[in-house]
């Protein structure tokens, strides 16, 4: 593995939910960039490469759902790398939404080692379709 920083998008109109995200991560060792936005996080990825995201459902403008399908559509390399936050998991749309896309979901109350835990294995994951030649991590 690289000892290059990982870089972390998080997306979520909650900013002290950020801050706390923020701080236990980049203690962990990675590159934390934020948005509150759907739009803004959109703007980051466009200038800014990012190894996995983190994004809120409940987004001021756009969902989280609908900020997902745009940034895969986009960016293709990124599938595998993002995870919906939400304590909605269990709604009707979102839970068939889920389903149909089949994104990791990390349910609202969470604790900071369920981030950190499913970071790394994003990281994992990355690294190893990066040693195989596959699609551009």
């Amino acid at each position: 593995m690289t000892c290059e920083l990982r870089t972390v998008l998080i997306v979520d109109d909650e900013a002290p939910l950020r801050r706390v995200l923020e701080r236990s991560l980049s203690r962990d060792g990675y590159r934390v960039v934020s948005a509150g936005s759907a739009e803004t996080a959109y703007e980051l990825l466009a200038t800014a490469q990012a190894d996995a995201l983190l994004l809120d459902i409940h987004l001021p403008t756009m969902s989280g759902l609908a900020l997902y399908l745009a940034i895969i559509h986009r960016w293709p390399a990124l599938v595998g790398c993002i995870a919906i936050m939400t304590g909605d998991a269990d709604a009707d749309d979102v839970r068939t939404w889920l389903q149909r896309h089949h994104c990791p979901v990390i349910r609202k109350p969470f604790n900071l080692k369920e981030v950190s835990d499913w970071l790394a294995a994003v990281i994992e994951f990355r690294e190893r379709r990066r040693e195989q030649g596959g699609a551009q991590a």
